[in-house]
Formats: C-alpha cells, structure tokens, sequence
C-alpha cells in the first residue's frame, strides 16, 4: 500500500479547505444546537443562499465579488427570520420539520429548470472567484513542508482560502466565547435548560430564539462562501440534507456548547473519512479486501464512520470535550 500518500492526504484534509468550510458551518450549529437548544435540520440552506448570492452577483449581475458577500450575509439573515417567525414559538420538533423542508425547498429552487438563467440549473454556476484570487499575496506555486518522508504541500489558490478560513474560524471562535461568557450567552443556556422558567424570569424567549438562530445561520453561511470561492463554483446537489446531518456529527463528536467543539470535530471527522478512503481503496486494489471492488470503498467508509458514532453516542454522548448535560434538548 502507498501509506506516504494516504498519510499525506489524511494530514492535509485536516486543515483544508472541506474541514475549514463545515467548521465553520459547524459553529453556527453549536449556536443553534449546542448553546440554546434548538432544532435546526436546514444548515445547508444558509450555506447555498450564500454561495449562490455570491455566484448570482459575481456571474449574472456582474458586480464585485464584496458585494456579494454582502449579498449573501443578508440574503442569511433573512432565511433566519423567514424560518423562525413561524416556528420559535411552538416546540422545538416544529423548527425541526420546518428548517429541513427549507433547506430542500431552497435546494430545489437553485436546481430548477425555470431558473437555470439565474442558478444555472442542475449545473450551478461557476468562474466567480478570480476577484478573490486576485487578492491572493502567495506567488503562485505550492507551499508547505516534509514531515519526514510525509510531503505536506497545497497550491497557492488552495492556502490562501485556508489561510482567510481558518482567520474567519478564529474570528468566530472568538465573538462565540465572548457572547457565551456573556449575559446574552448565559440567557440562552437558560433557554436550553428551561425556557419557561426564563419566559417567567420577563425575557422576550423569541427574541432571543431569533437572536441565536440569525447569529448561527450567519456565521454558517461563510462555508458557503468558503467553498464558492475554493471550487469557484456552487451545485444545489452540494447543499443537501446529509450536509447538515455531517454538521451534526461533527458538533457532537467534538463535544456540543463547546467553542472549540465544532472545530475538533470537523477535523476528526475529515481525518476518518479520508483515511477509511484510502486505506480501504489502496486495501481493494491490492487484493486485500475482495468482497467489494474500488467504486464502493468510499461509501464503505461511512459505513465505519457510522459505526464509530453509535458507539461515540453510546459511551460517551457528549462527545470528546463536552458534558452530558450539554446535549439534553426539552423539546416542549
């Protein structure tokens, strides 16, 4: 087997540019999720309105691709307050239905026919990222380094995304430990433990439902914009459910109302799957493994993957750095 290949991919998915997008759309599901408890299955909608934001300004429009970023952080917040005008006030398996049927519809929408001059059909659309590589201050080339025999390299295109996404997880990072050391942070927790008991207390609960919920759909939102300007193209096929369900995964394999929870988390789980991936498509082509041939060893993969979170839930539920209590949802 080439283990120096498979080492080297497994090392370098650990910090690029998949882990730095749903880390970031991971933080906005621990807001949701993690701090105040709530539902929401339609991440993914706040990846794909900001990503196609960004498209549909850049390649239809023909503005700058600031503007779209712009475009795309309001278009979230919106879909925050569209999703939680209706729900916030019913229990939380409402939020649930609603947010996941959203994210399908919104999906549907980009991919839809009638549209395709607009979202580009099935197809998407593509080449609105030069405006940001223009921004690029690496001379183009690949820059990294050897560890040993392990050759950990990115092109230059590549780093500079990483290097503006893992700064945007830091920022996040950052806002999020201050919001939750703070009274605004501490009234959510509440919420998450009792709501009633806060409604009692004269909180507006809503209110700040709506807070949180606009807060993590935001800051969700900028893995969208991570990968439309990584790939310089967005697919509505890429902003499915199981987007979100690896989202969740993820917060609760680093541990949910954690700050850094989200981000171990993403890594881990980018980490296993391109290790199972190649080990077990290196283990098939070597004659190792017969029972399946090369095409099935990357769904195998999150057979294994799957596995492995059953057994994380069963013996230790509240992930690798966070507290049972953390993750007990009062769905009233």
């Amino acid at each position: 087997m080439d283990w120096i290949t498979i080492f080297s991919t497994t090392i370098k998915s650990a910090v690029g540019v998949e882990t730095v997008l749903y880390a970031l759309a991971a933080i906005g599901i621990n807001i949701h999720f993690g701090y105040t408890g709530l539902l929401n299955f339609g991440q993914a909608a706040f990846m794909a309105v900001a990503g196609y934001g960004l498209a549909v300004t850049v390649t239809v429009m023909g503005l700058p691709f600031w503007v779209g970023i712009v475009i795309g952080l309001v278009a979230a917040a919106i879909l925050a307050l569209l999703m939680g005008i209706p729900t916030l006030h019913l229990r939380a398996d409402y939020l649930a239905i609603v947010t996941i049927a959203v994210a399908e519809i919104i999906r549907l929408v980009f991919r839809s026919v009638a549209f395709k001059d607009i979202f580009g059909g099935s197809d998407g659309q593509r080449g609105f990222s030069g405006g940001f590589q223009a921004l690029n201050p690496f001379p183009e080339g690949d820059y990294g380094f050897n560890l040993g025999p392990i050759p950990i390299f990115f092109p230059h295109w590549q780093l500079w995304v990483m290097v503006v996404g893992w700064l945007l997880i830091a920022l996040c990072c950052f806002i999020v430990f201050l919001l939750m050391k703070s009274p605004w942070g501490r009234v959510l927790k509440a919420i998450r433990e009792d709501e009633d008991a806060v409604r009692s207390l004269g909180k507006n609960v809503f209110s700040y439902k709506m807070q949180s919920l606009v807060l993590g759909g935001v800051i969700g939102c900028l893995g969208g914009f991570v990968y439309g300007l990584a790939y310089g193209s967005v697919q509505p096929d890429v902003f499915g459910t199981e987007t979100t369900f690896f989202l969740y995964t993820m917060v609760i394999l680093g541990g949910a109302a954690r700050v850094f929870g989200p981000v171990i988390g993403a890594m881990l789980f980018w980490v296993l799957l391109v290790l199972l991936n190649g080990t077990l498509s290196e283990a098939v082509a070597a004659g190792v493994i017969t029972f399946i041939d090369t095409s099935q060893a990357g769904a195998l993969r999150y057979v294994f993957v799957g596995l492995g979170l059953i057994l994380l839930l069963v013996f230790r539920p509240q992930g690798i750095f966070g507290d049972k209590r953390e993750i007990a949802i009062d769905a009233r």
